[in-house]
Protein backbone atom coordinates (compact mmCIF):
# COMPACT_ATOMS: atom_id res chain seq x y z
CA UNK A 1 0.00 0.00 0.00
CA UNK A 2 0.98 3.33 -0.89
CA UNK A 3 2.43 5.92 1.74
CA UNK A 4 -0.62 8.46 1.10
CA UNK A 5 -3.01 5.69 1.45
CA UNK A 6 -1.25 4.37 4.82
CA UNK A 7 -1.92 7.53 6.48
CA UNK A 8 -5.41 8.20 5.39
CA UNK A 9 -6.10 4.86 6.49
CA UNK A 10 -4.42 5.54 9.81
CA UNK A 11 -6.54 8.89 10.43
CA UNK A 12 -9.88 7.05 9.34
CA UNK A 13 -8.84 4.52 12.60
CA UNK A 14 -7.98 7.39 14.90
CA UNK A 15 -10.88 9.17 14.33
CA UNK A 16 -13.25 5.78 14.42
CA UNK A 17 -11.46 5.00 17.74
CA UNK A 18 -12.32 8.50 19.35
CA UNK A 19 -15.62 7.75 18.04
CA UNK A 20 -15.93 5.01 20.10
CA UNK A 21 -13.76 5.96 22.83
CA UNK A 22 -15.96 6.81 25.96
CA UNK A 23 -15.74 10.25 27.34
CA UNK A 24 -14.21 9.84 30.86
CA UNK A 25 -16.69 11.75 33.67
CA UNK A 26 -14.16 13.75 35.44
CA UNK A 27 -15.51 13.70 39.07
CA UNK A 28 -14.88 16.37 41.51
CA UNK A 29 -12.03 16.35 43.99
CA UNK A 30 -13.99 15.52 47.21
CA UNK A 31 -13.80 18.41 49.34
CA UNK A 32 -11.95 17.95 52.80
CA UNK A 33 -13.31 20.18 55.51
CA UNK A 34 -11.73 20.56 58.20
CA UNK A 35 -13.25 20.98 61.37
CA UNK A 36 -12.08 23.34 64.15
CA UNK A 37 -9.80 21.97 66.53
CA UNK A 38 -12.27 20.94 69.90
CA UNK A 39 -10.52 20.46 73.46
CA UNK A 40 -10.77 17.20 74.88
CA UNK A 41 -12.66 18.91 77.39
CA UNK A 42 -15.43 20.18 75.08
CA UNK A 43 -15.94 16.75 73.80
CA UNK A 44 -15.60 15.22 77.10
CA UNK A 45 -19.01 17.35 77.52
CA UNK A 46 -20.46 16.68 74.06
CA UNK A 47 -20.13 12.83 75.19
CA UNK A 48 -21.68 13.21 78.65
CA UNK A 49 -24.90 15.31 77.09
CA UNK A 50 -25.32 12.28 74.04
CA UNK A 51 -25.08 9.43 77.04
CA UNK A 52 -27.60 10.80 79.14
CA UNK A 53 -31.51 9.66 78.65
CA UNK A 54 -34.20 11.60 79.83
CA UNK A 55 -32.26 12.36 83.34
CA UNK A 56 -29.13 11.95 85.34
CA UNK A 57 -28.49 8.42 86.96
CA UNK A 58 -26.07 9.64 89.87
CA UNK A 59 -28.42 12.27 90.34
CA UNK A 60 -31.24 10.64 92.96
CA UNK A 61 -31.93 13.62 94.99
CA UNK A 62 -35.35 13.55 93.15
CA UNK A 63 -35.71 9.95 94.37
CA UNK A 64 -36.07 10.55 98.30
CA UNK A 65 -39.88 11.31 98.05
CA UNK A 66 -41.81 7.85 97.78
CA UNK A 67 -44.36 9.47 95.87
CA UNK A 68 -41.48 9.56 92.69
CA UNK A 69 -41.29 5.87 91.09
CA UNK A 70 -38.01 5.09 90.26
CA UNK A 71 -36.76 7.08 87.24
CA UNK A 72 -34.39 3.98 86.05
CA UNK A 73 -35.63 0.98 84.38
CA UNK A 74 -33.86 -1.93 83.27
CA UNK A 75 -35.52 -0.98 78.89
CA UNK A 76 -33.84 2.64 79.81
CA UNK A 77 -30.74 1.29 80.88
CA UNK A 78 -30.37 -1.03 77.94
CA UNK A 79 -31.04 2.19 75.70
CA UNK A 80 -28.28 4.27 77.31
CA UNK A 81 -26.14 2.00 77.20
CA UNK A 82 -26.62 0.67 73.28
CA UNK A 83 -25.96 4.60 72.54
CA UNK A 84 -22.73 4.68 75.18
CA UNK A 85 -21.42 1.48 73.38
CA UNK A 86 -21.61 3.43 69.50
CA UNK A 87 -19.98 6.63 70.61
CA UNK A 88 -16.82 4.39 72.28
CA UNK A 89 -16.40 2.33 68.83
CA UNK A 90 -16.39 5.93 66.80
CA UNK A 91 -12.33 6.73 67.24
CA UNK A 92 -9.62 5.77 69.84
CA UNK A 93 -9.97 8.89 71.47
CA UNK A 94 -13.91 8.90 71.90
CA UNK A 95 -13.19 5.24 73.38
CA UNK A 96 -11.42 7.25 75.94
CA UNK A 97 -13.42 9.72 76.75
CA UNK A 98 -17.00 7.35 76.55
CA UNK A 99 -15.32 4.96 79.29
CA UNK A 100 -15.93 6.87 82.14
CA UNK A 101 -19.55 7.11 81.06
CA UNK A 102 -19.83 3.55 80.02
CA UNK A 103 -18.89 2.39 83.75
CA UNK A 104 -20.42 4.95 86.06
CA UNK A 105 -23.20 2.77 86.35
CA UNK A 106 -23.51 -0.66 86.04
CA UNK A 107 -27.32 -2.74 86.46
CA UNK A 108 -26.25 -6.40 86.68
CA UNK A 109 -29.20 -8.43 85.68
CA UNK A 110 -27.99 -11.91 85.79
CA UNK A 111 -25.66 -13.43 87.07
CA UNK A 112 -23.48 -14.10 84.54
CA UNK A 113 -22.94 -10.27 84.17
CA UNK A 114 -21.53 -9.91 87.29
CA UNK A 115 -18.60 -12.30 86.58
CA UNK A 116 -17.77 -10.93 83.31
CA UNK A 117 -17.59 -7.35 85.16
CA UNK A 118 -15.24 -8.85 88.30
CA UNK A 119 -13.42 -10.74 85.51
CA UNK A 120 -12.80 -7.76 83.56
CA UNK A 121 -11.37 -5.47 86.62
CA UNK A 122 -9.42 -8.44 87.71
CA UNK A 123 -7.47 -8.99 84.16
CA UNK A 124 -7.37 -4.87 83.74
CA UNK A 125 -5.35 -5.51 87.54
CA UNK A 126 -3.09 -8.59 86.46
CA UNK A 127 -1.84 -6.96 83.04
CA UNK A 128 -1.21 -3.24 84.65
CA UNK A 129 -4.05 -1.47 82.75
CA UNK A 130 -5.93 1.60 83.71
CA UNK A 131 -8.78 0.26 85.97
CA UNK A 132 -12.40 1.00 84.45
CA UNK A 133 -13.84 0.46 88.23
CA UNK A 134 -12.75 3.81 89.53
CA UNK A 135 -15.50 5.22 87.12
CA UNK A 136 -17.75 3.07 88.90
CA UNK A 137 -20.37 5.47 90.99
CA UNK A 138 -23.39 3.67 90.62
CA UNK A 139 -24.23 -0.09 91.28
CA UNK A 140 -27.47 -1.98 90.67
CA UNK A 141 -28.04 -5.50 91.31
CA UNK A 142 -31.55 -6.56 90.41
CA UNK A 143 -31.74 -10.09 89.19
CA UNK A 144 -34.12 -13.33 89.45
CA UNK A 145 -33.86 -15.81 92.16
CA UNK A 146 -32.51 -18.52 90.02
CA UNK A 147 -29.56 -15.60 89.01
CA UNK A 148 -28.26 -14.29 92.27
CA UNK A 149 -24.69 -13.34 92.49
CA UNK A 150 -22.21 -14.73 93.26
CA UNK A 151 -20.69 -13.30 96.84
CA UNK A 152 -16.99 -13.68 95.31
CA UNK A 153 -17.70 -11.84 92.40
CA UNK A 154 -19.66 -8.73 94.20
CA UNK A 155 -16.57 -8.46 96.87
CA UNK A 156 -14.19 -8.24 93.67
CA UNK A 157 -16.20 -5.19 91.90
CA UNK A 158 -16.59 -3.68 95.07
CA UNK A 159 -12.68 -3.68 95.68
CA UNK A 160 -11.78 -2.36 92.39
CA UNK A 161 -14.58 0.73 92.79
CA UNK A 162 -13.34 3.29 95.47
CA UNK A 163 -15.45 5.85 94.18
CA UNK A 164 -19.01 4.18 94.66
CA UNK A 165 -21.69 6.26 96.37
CA UNK A 166 -24.96 4.38 94.98
CA UNK A 167 -24.98 0.86 96.18
CA UNK A 168 -28.60 -1.38 95.31
CA UNK A 169 -28.93 -5.10 96.38
CA UNK A 170 -32.42 -6.17 95.77
CA UNK A 171 -32.67 -9.26 97.21
CA UNK A 172 -30.21 -10.56 94.13
CA UNK A 173 -26.72 -12.15 96.25
CA UNK A 174 -25.98 -15.99 96.69
CA UNK A 175 -26.86 -16.57 100.62
CA UNK A 176 -26.83 -20.52 101.56
CA UNK A 177 -27.43 -21.70 104.80
CA UNK A 178 -25.33 -25.30 103.84
CA UNK A 179 -21.94 -23.36 103.10
CA UNK A 180 -20.00 -25.08 105.89
CA UNK A 181 -16.42 -23.56 104.96
CA UNK A 182 -17.67 -19.89 103.52
CA UNK A 183 -15.06 -17.22 102.45
CA UNK A 184 -14.60 -14.99 105.38
CA UNK A 185 -13.69 -11.98 102.72
CA UNK A 186 -17.05 -12.70 101.45
CA UNK A 187 -19.06 -12.26 104.40
CA UNK A 188 -21.91 -9.53 104.45
CA UNK A 189 -19.74 -7.69 107.51
CA UNK A 190 -16.76 -7.71 105.10
CA UNK A 191 -19.16 -6.60 102.01
CA UNK A 192 -20.63 -4.03 104.25
CA UNK A 193 -17.45 -2.67 105.07
CA UNK A 194 -16.84 -2.12 101.77
CA UNK A 195 -19.95 -0.51 100.46
CA UNK A 196 -19.99 2.16 104.07
CA UNK A 197 -17.63 4.49 103.29
CA UNK A 198 -17.54 8.23 103.74
CA UNK A 199 -18.92 9.23 99.65
CA UNK A 200 -21.99 6.50 99.92
CA UNK A 201 -24.86 8.33 99.60
CA UNK A 202 -27.44 5.56 98.40
CA UNK A 203 -27.79 2.51 100.83
CA UNK A 204 -30.02 -0.53 99.78
CA UNK A 205 -29.17 -3.42 102.10
CA UNK A 206 -30.65 -7.01 102.46
CA UNK A 207 -30.27 -9.09 105.24
CA UNK A 208 -30.20 -13.01 103.99
CA UNK A 209 -29.79 -14.81 107.65
CA UNK A 210 -30.93 -14.86 111.17
CA UNK A 211 -27.70 -12.78 112.87
CA UNK A 212 -29.28 -10.08 115.00
CA UNK A 213 -29.69 -6.72 113.21
CA UNK A 214 -27.44 -4.98 115.82
CA UNK A 215 -24.41 -7.32 114.79
CA UNK A 216 -25.01 -7.30 111.17
CA UNK A 217 -25.08 -3.61 111.02
CA UNK A 218 -21.86 -3.03 113.36
CA UNK A 219 -19.98 -1.67 110.51
CA UNK A 220 -22.12 1.63 110.26
CA UNK A 221 -21.16 2.03 114.02
CA UNK A 222 -17.81 3.67 112.69
CA UNK A 223 -20.03 6.74 111.70
CA UNK A 224 -18.42 7.37 108.10
CA UNK A 225 -21.52 7.72 106.20
CA UNK A 226 -22.08 11.06 106.99
CA UNK A 227 -23.70 11.90 103.61
CA UNK A 228 -25.79 9.00 103.55
CA UNK A 229 -29.45 10.47 102.02
CA UNK A 230 -31.10 7.19 101.63
CA UNK A 231 -31.21 3.68 103.22
CA UNK A 232 -33.31 1.02 102.52
CA UNK A 233 -33.33 -1.99 104.61
CA UNK A 234 -34.90 -5.29 103.95
CA UNK A 235 -34.36 -9.13 105.53
CA UNK A 236 -34.68 -11.88 103.39
CA UNK A 237 -34.10 -14.84 106.10
CA UNK A 238 -34.08 -18.64 104.93
CA UNK A 239 -35.90 -19.64 108.03
CA UNK A 240 -39.57 -18.76 109.01
CA UNK A 241 -40.26 -18.00 112.39
CA UNK A 242 -42.50 -20.44 114.68
CA UNK A 243 -46.50 -19.17 113.84
CA UNK A 244 -47.40 -19.96 117.34
CA UNK A 245 -44.40 -17.59 118.69
CA UNK A 246 -45.88 -14.89 116.12
CA UNK A 247 -49.13 -15.12 117.13
CA UNK A 248 -48.49 -15.32 120.74
CA UNK A 249 -47.09 -11.97 120.36
CA UNK A 250 -44.03 -13.27 122.33
CA UNK A 251 -41.23 -13.14 119.52
CA UNK A 252 -41.56 -9.26 120.94
CA UNK A 253 -39.14 -8.79 123.48
CA UNK A 254 -40.49 -6.78 127.14
CA UNK A 255 -39.46 -3.02 127.58
CA UNK A 256 -36.49 -4.46 130.25
CA UNK A 257 -34.58 -6.22 127.11
CA UNK A 258 -34.19 -3.75 124.86
CA UNK A 259 -31.01 -2.08 126.48
CA UNK A 260 -28.94 -4.69 124.94
CA UNK A 261 -30.16 -3.44 121.30
CA UNK A 262 -28.58 0.30 121.39
CA UNK A 263 -26.53 1.32 118.94
CA UNK A 264 -24.16 4.06 118.27
CA UNK A 265 -25.17 5.24 114.59
CA UNK A 266 -25.29 8.53 113.84
CA UNK A 267 -26.65 9.73 110.40
CA UNK A 268 -26.38 13.44 109.64
CA UNK A 269 -27.39 13.86 106.22
CA UNK A 270 -29.79 10.61 106.20
CA UNK A 271 -33.42 11.75 104.81
CA UNK A 272 -35.59 8.89 103.43
CA UNK A 273 -35.68 5.72 105.33
CA UNK A 274 -37.22 2.55 103.97
CA UNK A 275 -37.38 -0.39 106.29
CA UNK A 276 -38.89 -4.21 106.31
CA UNK A 277 -37.62 -5.65 109.60
CA UNK A 278 -39.34 -7.13 112.97
CA UNK A 279 -40.33 -5.57 116.05
CA UNK A 280 -36.79 -6.20 117.42
CA UNK A 281 -35.07 -3.99 114.73
CA UNK A 282 -37.12 -1.03 115.02
CA UNK A 283 -36.52 -0.94 118.64
CA UNK A 284 -32.77 -0.90 117.79
CA UNK A 285 -33.88 1.87 115.05
CA UNK A 286 -35.05 3.68 117.57
CA UNK A 287 -31.24 4.83 119.23
CA UNK A 288 -30.16 5.71 115.78
CA UNK A 289 -29.05 9.39 115.55
CA UNK A 290 -31.56 10.12 112.26
CA UNK A 291 -31.82 14.26 112.82
CA UNK A 292 -32.45 14.98 109.59
CA UNK A 293 -35.36 12.37 108.82
CA UNK A 294 -38.21 13.22 106.88
CA UNK A 295 -39.37 10.42 105.00
CA UNK A 296 -40.14 7.17 106.28
CA UNK A 297 -41.82 3.92 104.88
CA UNK A 298 -42.06 1.31 106.68
CA UNK A 299 -43.51 -1.98 106.62
CA UNK A 300 -43.06 -4.80 109.76
CA UNK A 301 -41.91 -8.41 108.67
CA UNK A 302 -43.86 -10.07 111.65
CA UNK A 303 -46.80 -7.36 111.87
CA UNK A 304 -45.77 -6.11 115.29
CA UNK A 305 -46.99 -2.48 114.61
CA UNK A 306 -48.18 -2.54 118.47
CA UNK A 307 -44.98 -4.26 119.69
CA UNK A 308 -42.50 -2.34 121.80
CA UNK A 309 -39.80 -1.55 119.38
CA UNK A 310 -42.73 -0.15 117.18
CA UNK A 311 -43.65 2.00 119.66
CA UNK A 312 -40.15 3.48 120.87
CA UNK A 313 -39.27 3.85 117.04
CA UNK A 314 -41.94 6.09 115.79
CA UNK A 315 -41.71 8.28 120.00
CA UNK A 316 -37.79 8.82 119.05
CA UNK A 317 -38.17 10.45 114.94
CA UNK A 318 -41.75 10.27 114.54
CA UNK A 319 -41.93 14.46 115.22
CA UNK A 320 -39.41 14.88 112.16
CA UNK A 321 -41.51 13.06 109.48
CA UNK A 322 -43.15 14.82 106.86
CA UNK A 323 -43.74 11.85 104.72
CA UNK A 324 -44.87 8.70 105.73
CA UNK A 325 -45.61 5.46 103.88
CA UNK A 326 -47.51 2.21 105.71
CA UNK A 327 -46.66 -0.90 103.20
CA UNK A 328 -48.98 -3.75 104.99
CA UNK A 329 -52.67 -3.08 103.44
CA UNK A 330 -55.48 -2.41 106.12
CA UNK A 331 -57.02 -6.24 105.00
CA UNK A 332 -53.58 -7.75 105.49
CA UNK A 333 -53.37 -6.13 108.91
CA UNK A 334 -57.06 -7.02 109.47
CA UNK A 335 -56.52 -10.41 108.48
CA UNK A 336 -53.61 -10.79 111.16
CA UNK A 337 -55.44 -9.14 113.73
CA UNK A 338 -58.36 -11.56 113.60
CA UNK A 339 -56.07 -14.16 115.80
CA UNK A 340 -55.66 -11.39 118.33
CA UNK A 341 -52.21 -11.64 119.59
CA UNK A 342 -51.52 -11.00 123.16
CA UNK A 343 -49.42 -8.28 123.53
CA UNK A 344 -52.67 -6.50 121.68
CA UNK A 345 -54.83 -8.05 124.16
CA UNK A 346 -52.69 -6.49 126.72
CA UNK A 347 -52.39 -3.20 124.97
CA UNK A 348 -56.54 -3.09 124.37
CA UNK A 349 -57.00 -3.85 128.21
CA UNK A 350 -54.61 -0.60 129.18
CA UNK A 351 -57.08 1.20 126.47
CA UNK A 352 -59.92 -0.08 127.39
CA UNK A 353 -61.12 2.84 129.16
CA UNK A 354 -59.72 5.79 127.14
CA UNK A 355 -60.57 6.94 123.97
CA UNK A 356 -57.32 7.47 122.13
CA UNK A 357 -56.47 4.61 119.52
CA UNK A 358 -54.09 1.89 120.57
CA UNK A 359 -51.61 3.19 117.69
CA UNK A 360 -51.88 6.69 118.50
CA UNK A 361 -49.88 7.36 114.88
CA UNK A 362 -51.01 11.40 114.55
CA UNK A 363 -49.78 11.79 118.25
CA UNK A 364 -46.44 10.46 117.48
CA UNK A 365 -46.25 12.35 113.94
CA UNK A 366 -47.74 15.20 114.45
CA UNK A 367 -45.76 17.20 111.36
CA UNK A 368 -47.07 14.66 108.92
CA UNK A 369 -47.71 16.36 105.48
CA UNK A 370 -48.13 13.59 103.25
CA UNK A 371 -49.15 9.33 103.87
CA UNK A 372 -48.65 6.59 101.25
CA UNK A 373 -51.31 3.64 101.74
CA UNK A 374 -52.76 1.26 99.84
CA UNK A 375 -56.09 0.71 98.06
CA UNK A 376 -56.58 -2.68 99.57
CA UNK A 377 -58.56 -1.42 102.65
CA UNK A 378 -61.52 -3.16 104.33
CA UNK A 379 -65.15 -1.83 106.18
CA UNK A 380 -64.17 -1.97 109.83
CA UNK A 381 -67.31 -3.22 112.42
CA UNK A 382 -66.13 -0.05 114.78
CA UNK A 383 -66.62 2.29 111.88
CA UNK A 384 -69.58 1.11 109.57
CA UNK A 385 -70.44 4.29 108.05
CA UNK A 386 -66.85 4.82 106.49
CA UNK A 387 -63.42 3.60 105.36
CA UNK A 388 -60.56 4.79 107.29
CA UNK A 389 -57.44 4.87 104.05
CA UNK A 390 -55.35 2.93 106.19
CA UNK A 391 -56.13 0.93 110.09
CA UNK A 392 -53.11 2.71 111.79
CA UNK A 393 -54.07 6.39 110.63
CA UNK A 394 -58.08 6.61 110.77
CA UNK A 395 -57.36 10.41 110.62
CA UNK A 396 -54.77 13.36 111.19
CA UNK A 397 -55.04 17.14 111.60
CA UNK A 398 -51.82 17.98 109.37
CA UNK A 399 -52.05 15.75 106.54
CA UNK A 400 -51.97 17.79 103.04
CA UNK A 401 -51.70 14.78 100.41
CA UNK A 402 -52.66 11.02 100.45
CA UNK A 403 -50.95 8.90 98.14
CA UNK A 404 -52.98 5.41 97.03
CA UNK A 405 -51.15 2.47 94.83
CA UNK A 406 -52.83 -0.40 93.74
CA UNK A 407 -55.83 1.39 92.44
CA UNK A 408 -55.90 -0.70 88.99
CA UNK A 409 -55.96 -4.17 91.23
CA UNK A 410 -59.50 -2.68 92.91
CA UNK A 411 -60.56 -1.56 89.71
CA UNK A 412 -60.14 -5.02 88.06
CA UNK A 413 -62.04 -6.34 90.73
CA UNK A 414 -65.17 -5.41 89.76
CA UNK A 415 -67.38 -8.18 88.72
CA UNK A 416 -68.46 -5.73 86.05
CA UNK A 417 -65.13 -4.47 84.56
CA UNK A 418 -63.85 -6.80 81.96
CA UNK A 419 -60.22 -8.34 82.38
CA UNK A 420 -59.00 -6.86 79.37
CA UNK A 421 -59.41 -3.12 80.81
CA UNK A 422 -56.19 -2.43 80.78
CA UNK A 423 -56.41 -2.74 76.84
CA UNK A 424 -57.93 0.24 74.82
CA UNK A 425 -61.52 -0.02 74.77
CA UNK A 426 -62.54 -1.74 71.38
CA UNK A 427 -66.48 -0.36 71.82
CA UNK A 428 -67.57 2.63 69.69
CA UNK A 429 -64.95 4.89 68.23
CA UNK A 430 -66.30 7.90 70.31
CA UNK A 431 -68.99 8.43 72.64
CA UNK A 432 -71.99 10.74 72.25
CA UNK A 433 -71.96 13.72 74.67
CA UNK A 434 -75.28 13.21 76.57
CA UNK A 435 -74.87 9.20 76.71
CA UNK A 436 -71.50 10.30 78.47
CA UNK A 437 -73.52 12.65 81.42
CA UNK A 438 -76.15 9.61 81.25
CA UNK A 439 -73.80 7.27 82.30
CA UNK A 440 -72.04 9.02 84.50
CA UNK A 441 -73.53 11.12 86.13
CA UNK A 442 -76.68 9.67 86.54
CA UNK A 443 -77.51 9.20 90.73
CA UNK A 444 -79.27 6.49 90.33
CA UNK A 445 -76.40 4.14 88.22
CA UNK A 446 -74.66 1.76 90.92
CA UNK A 447 -70.70 2.61 91.39
CA UNK A 448 -67.98 0.62 89.73
CA UNK A 449 -65.88 -0.52 92.37
CA UNK A 450 -68.25 0.94 95.71
CA UNK A 451 -65.74 -0.30 98.08
CA UNK A 452 -63.20 1.90 96.48
CA UNK A 453 -65.64 4.55 95.63
CA UNK A 454 -66.40 5.05 99.55
CA UNK A 455 -63.07 4.53 100.48
CA UNK A 456 -61.62 7.52 98.89
CA UNK A 457 -65.01 9.21 99.86
CA UNK A 458 -63.58 8.91 103.60
CA UNK A 459 -60.61 10.67 102.87
CA UNK A 460 -62.83 13.49 102.09
CA UNK A 461 -64.56 13.85 105.40
CA UNK A 462 -63.18 17.41 107.00
CA UNK A 463 -63.11 15.49 110.21
CA UNK A 464 -60.62 12.80 109.61
CA UNK A 465 -58.30 14.76 107.29
CA UNK A 466 -59.50 18.54 107.67
CA UNK A 467 -56.71 20.10 106.03
CA UNK A 468 -56.27 17.61 103.01
CA UNK A 469 -55.82 19.01 99.52
CA UNK A 470 -54.23 16.18 97.06
CA UNK A 471 -54.93 13.03 96.76
CA UNK A 472 -52.58 11.28 94.42
CA UNK A 473 -53.27 7.95 92.42
CA UNK A 474 -49.73 6.34 92.10
CA UNK A 475 -50.47 3.48 89.76
CA UNK A 476 -48.95 4.01 86.43
CA UNK A 477 -51.14 1.18 84.99
CA UNK A 478 -54.41 2.90 86.37
CA UNK A 479 -53.40 6.22 84.63
CA UNK A 480 -53.16 3.51 81.69
CA UNK A 481 -56.51 1.85 81.73
CA UNK A 482 -57.87 6.13 82.44
CA UNK A 483 -56.10 7.95 79.50
CA UNK A 484 -56.07 5.03 76.92
CA UNK A 485 -59.32 4.51 75.64
CA UNK A 486 -60.95 3.88 79.07
CA UNK A 487 -63.93 1.31 79.48
CA UNK A 488 -67.36 2.91 80.46
CA UNK A 489 -67.48 1.43 83.92
CA UNK A 490 -63.52 2.51 84.10
CA UNK A 491 -64.49 6.02 83.31
CA UNK A 492 -67.73 6.12 85.44
CA UNK A 493 -65.52 5.57 88.36
CA UNK A 494 -63.25 8.31 87.58
CA UNK A 495 -65.79 10.71 87.01
CA UNK A 496 -67.99 10.00 90.20
CA UNK A 497 -64.38 10.32 91.97
CA UNK A 498 -63.27 13.84 90.47
CA UNK A 499 -66.98 15.15 90.95
CA UNK A 500 -66.78 14.25 94.93
CA UNK A 501 -63.20 15.71 95.10
CA UNK A 502 -64.45 18.96 93.53
CA UNK A 503 -67.15 18.97 96.46
CA UNK A 504 -64.76 18.52 98.46
CA UNK A 505 -62.34 21.39 97.40
CA UNK A 506 -59.69 18.54 96.77
CA UNK A 507 -57.45 17.65 93.54
CA UNK A 508 -57.01 14.65 92.82
CA UNK A 509 -53.48 13.88 90.34
CA UNK A 510 -52.38 11.01 88.74
CA UNK A 511 -49.05 9.22 89.07
CA UNK A 512 -47.29 12.11 87.18
CA UNK A 513 -49.00 14.84 90.05
CA UNK A 514 -51.07 16.47 87.20
CA UNK A 515 -54.56 17.43 88.04
CA UNK A 516 -57.53 14.72 86.79
CA UNK A 517 -59.88 17.04 85.48
CA UNK A 518 -63.70 16.27 83.86
CA UNK A 519 -62.52 17.56 80.80
CA UNK A 520 -59.10 15.60 80.81
CA UNK A 521 -61.66 12.33 80.90
CA UNK A 522 -63.69 13.63 78.22
CA UNK A 523 -60.58 13.86 75.99
CA UNK A 524 -59.87 10.29 76.80
CA UNK A 525 -62.88 9.26 75.12
CA UNK A 526 -62.14 11.14 71.44
CA UNK A 527 -60.83 8.64 68.52
CA UNK A 528 -57.35 9.14 67.83
CA UNK A 529 -56.40 10.28 71.08
CA UNK A 530 -54.66 7.73 72.24
CA UNK A 531 -50.60 7.50 72.78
Amino acid sequence: MAPPQRRNMRALLVRIRSKLRRTKIQEPEPVRIRLPFIPPELWGIIIQHACLFNHDPLDTSHELSFLESPSTQLATYRASMATKKSLSLVSKQWNALTRSFLYEFVWISRAAQAKALARTLLMEYVENLPSSGKHIRRLHIETPALERCAPADLRTILDYSPHLYIYSDHHSVQRSVYDDSPDPRCSPEEILKLVVHPKIRRLSWTSYDDVPFELRMAPLGSNLTTRLEYLELSSRSPSLPNLSTILSGSSSSSSSDFGHLQMNVQLPALRALKVSLDNNTFAVLASWDMPSLTNLSVMSSDFSYTGEGFSRFFQAHGAKLTQLELGHSSSALEEYYLTTPQHLLVLQQQNQNQQQPAIPLAEWCPNLREFICSADAEWHWQSPDWIAPHILLPSHPRVELIGIRDIDTRLLEDPMTPLDARDPYSGPESMDDKLFDALIMCDDADTPCFPLFEQISSLLRRDAFPALRFVRDLSAESHQMRTVRPHPRVLQFWRKVVARCAERGVWFEDCTGVNITQRALRRATLPGDAP
